[in-house]
């Protein structure tokens, strides 16, 4: 938002003429209060459409225009343009999107849909109709299916990025993600019907099978990815579900990992973790997220904060979508690490 108070101050006229001063005034006035096309610029002022377009620039550039952003009083505590613009600057990314204080204790679907409205509304910015829109299973995915619409937005395919299948009761929520996201977005649902870890020869022969290969290839290809971060605990998806016990946990502790996208673990400065589950995992892999050209990591609260910084150190986001408490954490930890 604009504010209408914005004004146009005239310095000392430095190396333009008083006549040039007074054209690119009058030419801001018309841009910037009055919201007069370029084109109309020109009839006012019976100067070409270029023209018009250098005067405006002119005015900018010489200090002659003071904009001001003004953010209604109501939406203050909800509107964090000024960390989202540092987040994007420290880390790289396209696009964060910050929202105000969200209660602590993430971990069901319904406690992160005031992220995933937001990254709905980011989806339906990026995807396009003939786009595939890879996810990795867990809450913050499911949340975003639960808040999809019908003509949020549109694309070609959605293909799941890792294994699911189990031994355990365990529900991971595919099977809804997919389906609703394929209805939504009036898209073709990819099934990865296989486990998340599987023994290194299962792996190989999972990747060459017809299916199950193409739906991995799709992932890997997608030009669109959403997914969360697990943390390295017992708190973890991957621990409740049985994919993962004490053992190797305590294995991928002491390799450093802080955190895992699609079953696959980074560490604090977002290197891959090797380990004995590297070759074992059915999933698409982290150098593929890292080549995908939007990639919309959903995440918050505290106990996430090593996993997500672990994340965008390592090129695994281009768009983040987090909490405020979250996003001044993250920026405290980057900022004290370049000034050592």
């Amino acid at each position: 938002m604009i504010s209408p108070e914005r004004s146009i101050v005239a310095p000392e006229p430095r190396s333009s003429s008083p006549e040039e001063i007074r054209l690119a005034l009058r030419a801001a006035q018309l841009y910037h209060i009055e919201g007069a096309t370029q084109a109309e610029i020109a009839a006012t002022l019976g100067v070409s459409r270029p023209t018009a377009g250098r005067l405006i620039a002119r005015a900018r550039a010489q200090g002659l225009v003071r904009i001001e952003i003004v953010v209604p009083d109501e939406l203050r505590d909800d509107m964090h343009t000024d960390t989202e613009r540092e987040l994007e600057a420290a880390f790289g990314l396209t696009e964060a999107v910050v929202l105000g204080h969200v209660p602590d204790g993430y971990g069901s679907p319904p406690s992160f849909a005031p992220l995933a409205r937001s990254a709905v509304s980011a989806l339906g910015r990026r995807l396009r109709a003939q786009h595939t829109l890879g996810f990795t299973w867990g809450p913050e995915t499911i949340a975003v299916a639960t808040e999809l619409r019908p003509h949020a937005a549109r694309c070609a395919t959605v293909v799941q990025m890792d294994g699911s299948l189990t031994s355990s009761d365990y529900q991971t929520g595919v099977e809804f993600t997919l389906g609703r996201c394929a209805t939504q977005l009036q898209a073709t649902p990819v099934r990865l019907h296989a486990p998340l870890y599987a023994d290194p020869a299962t792996v190989t022969a999972l990747e060459q099978d017809s299916v199950l290969g193409r739906a991995m290839a799709l992932g890997r290809e997608a030009e669109v990815m959403m997914f969360g971060v697990g943390t390295v605990t017992t708190a973890t998806t991957l621990f409740e579900g049985s994919f993962l016990d004490t053992a190797l946990l305590d294995e991928l502790r002491g390799l450093g990992a802080v955190g895992e996208i699609g079953g696959r673990f980074f560490r604090s400065d977002g290197t891959d973790v090797s380990g004995s589950l590297a070759g074992r995992t059915v999933s698409v892999g982290l150098d593929a997220i890292r080549a995908c050209e939007s990639t919309i990591l959903i995440s918050g609260g505290s106990t996430k904060h090593d996993a997500i910084l672990g994340a965008l150190r390592g090129g695994l986001a281009t768009i983040l979508v987090t909490d405020i408490d979250c996003a001044r954490w993250l920026l405290e930890k980057e900022g004290g690490l370049r000034a050592l």
